[in-house]
């Protein structure tokens, strides 16, 4: 094999990203709750191991494919393989589960039963992508990959289910499923899975975009693919932000960039002048390089997303993504 094989979990990678040790995989796994009930309780997620062990992964995976092609060559192990059969799964019941008739064009009630049956098939899921020893670890892990999926009650889906996805990876990285020679694998193979089926959700369900900002906000469903997208394009040499804009442009380069692949989904789903229905994006191309773009899109997942109540009130902590503080 032309990859160096690795033995550690994901974990080494945040240590060098802070300084913090990461927490031992102890063996007392728990089913996540939540712990951000109000406004206050803000400072204790911004303090947490879970913030830190979070944006560790986040800004890592950025790291990893800076520079690289959806398309380009790289190691696809065991978890991936699961991974992206548990991801076949879900796109199954969707075309398994047609929309209803119903008088609102929006919420298709088809989608509770569609999760419905996550819910109720979701352990199961996990435990067949785990390693046997870490079994236990599967009731935890499976309320992430419940939570990523858009919120059955409300019918919408936002940056928090988002959000949820990458702690369901993130922790099967704690727990040593997935290793430091995967990143590439985790976005490019699983996490662009990830929002093929998301997007089939959003649209064959016609969800809600949860907590959106409407033309102010980035995108009404995605925020990470903007991210690690813009982190493919740096250095690249000759396409510029500026040029996303162009249909031409995404329609030719789409399958080797993730952040043309959202682009390519915002000119399929709506109606006008780009410049009016994202506003944020047509500023985005303005931006003179993607290194530039990369890091105010950090900035703003920070701001928008991970400090905003609204989003983290719904984020759950257990043994794995912990709210205790990071040890000094």
């Amino acid at each position: 094999s032309t990859y160096p094989e690795s033995d550690e979990p994901m974990d080494t990678i945040f240590m060098s990203l802070h300084d913090t040790p990461p927490i031992p995989v102890c063996q007392n796994f728990m089913v996540p709750k939540k712990e951000i009930s109000m406004f206050p309780d803000m400072g204790k997620w911004k303090r947490s191991q879970a913030y830190a062990d979070y944006m560790g992964f986040i800004l890592t995976l950025n790291e990893g494919v800076k520079g690289k092609k959806l398309t380009c060559e790289y190691k696809v192990s065991e978890t991936i393989e699961k991974l992206l059969v548990l991801l076949g799964t879900l796109d199954r019941w969707i075309d398994e589960t047609p929309p209803e008739d119903q008088p609102s064009r929006f919420g298709n009630k088809a989608y509770r039963t569609w999760y419905a049956k996550l819910d109720q098939e979701a352990e199961g899921l996990v435990a067949a992508v785990i390693p046997e020893d870490k079994a236990a670890a599967a009731p935890e892990i499976a309320v992430y990959l419940k939570e990523a999926v858009g919120n059955s009650t409300r019918i919408d889906y936002g940056t928090g289910h988002e959000a949820a996805f990458a702690i369901f990876l993130c922790c099967l990285c704690k727990i040593g499923a997935l290793r430091v020679d995967d990143q590439l694998a985790i976005i490019f193979k699983v996490f662009d899975r990830y929002l093929v089926v998301m997007r089939k959700l959003q649209k064959t369900y016609r969800m809600e975009p949860a907590g959106s900002q409407g033309v102010w906000g980035l995108d009404d469903f995605q925020f990470l693919p903007f991210i690690w997208g813009s982190s493919q394009f740096v250095d690249h040499p000759t396409l510029e932000p500026k040029h996303f804009v162009d249909e031409k442009v995404v329609n030719e380069n789409h399958h080797d960039y993730m952040f043309l692949e959202c682009i390519k989904f915002i000119n399929e789903m709506k109606t006008g002048p780009f410049a009016e229905h994202s506003n944020q994006l047509w500023n985005i191309s303005a931006v003179p390089t993607w290194s530039k773009v990369n890091q105010g899109l950090i900035r703003m997942y920070k701001a928008e997303c991970l400090e905003k109540f609204p989003v983290i009130q719904h984020f759950k902590f257990g043994s794995l993504i912990s709210i205790q503080p990071v040890k000094p």
